[in-house]
């Protein structure tokens, strides 16, 4: 019998306002791929404006651990190919996890994906599920997403290079941003614990680099103090931008959805997400 599989997995907001590099969390925007033995050559199948080659990137998952001749790849997608939500992580470990229980390899893919990738906090979110704390040396640590918190993105249309955004940055910070950043990573983790709205809301600021990246996404940036008017808990720039993240209480997310269209009618699409609980995951087809 010639193997199939379907690999669902969620897109991913990195950053959180103050936890840069550390924090992430994973949304309701999901790639769905289906890799099937079919004997032939090499075969993508998609609508999306991505490579079909040995390029792209499921493939290239799926290649760090065998060869991908002999195998087609369907692939679909909810999450924006730029924007900071994850699209590549996401794509990359969905090209392990086929490769990785097609042929029964027991690997590693979270380091593989990072490996490939170079975002632990992305991989892990989007393997995992939920918020996830990552550290150096360490396995990420994962919580769960307190009931009733959700999302709405602010998915601007032209794009800006992550390259840019990380040259954007200065190489050292000011002590006091520092010392910011971490006490504002604390109060936000502790928030999220206890569901606690008034401590997440304070703990999402930031003065390490989403200031620092202003002129790439002025409208983007806007935001982040505009939508708090609009009744969010706040506001982060997801990943490197230039997408926002807005976060919100499920009874106010109607109103906020609609009052952040009309402030970035034209420029930007908005969409509800909430905060995805479950991570990665792979099926058996027949």
């Amino acid at each position: 019998m010639r193997r199939r599989r379907a690999i669902r997995v969620p897109a991913s907001s990195a950053n959180l306002g103050p936890g840069y590099d550390v924090l992430a969390a994973a949304l309701s925007l999901h790639l769905e791929l289906e890799v099937q033995e079919t004997g032939d050559e090499l075969a993508v199948q998609t609508d999306l404006a991505i490579p079909t080659g040995r390029e792209n990137l499921c493939v290239r998952g799926f290649e760090r651990l065998r060869p991908a001749d002999g195998f087609s790849f369907r692939i679909r997608s909810q999450i924006p190919l730029s924007g900071g939500l994850g699209s590549s992580a996401a794509a990359i470990l969905a090209g392990l996890m086929a490769a990785d229980h097609i042929f029964e390899l027991d690997a590693d893919v979270e380091a593989l994906a990072v490996e490939l990738e170079g975002h632990p906090d992305n991989v892990a979110a989007a393997l995992h599920g939920g918020f996830v704390v990552c550290a150096p040396g360490r396995a990420a640590v994962r919580m769960e997403p307190p009931t009733g918190l959700e999302g709405v993105l602010v998915i601007p249309t032209e794009a800006v290079a992550t390259e840019a955004a990380r040259a954007a940055l200065a190489p050292e910070v000011p002590r006091e941003a520092a010392v910011f950043n971490v006490a504002h990573t604390a109060v936000l983790m502790l928030g999220l614990a206890r569901g606690d709205w008034d401590l997440v809301s304070a703990g999402l600021r930031d003065q390490l680099h989403q200031d620092a990246r202003a002129h790439l996404y002025p409208r983007s940036h806007a935001l982040l103090e505009r939508a708090r008017e609009l009744g969010a808990l706040g506001a982060t720039i997801s990943g490197a931008g230039p997408t926002v993240l807005v976060w919100s209480h499920y009874e106010l997310t109607g109103s906020l959805v609609e009052g952040l269209r009309a402030q970035t009618d034209g420029w930007a699409e908005v969409r509800r997400v909430t905060f995805e609980s479950q991570g990665a995951r792979v099926a058996a087809l027949a």
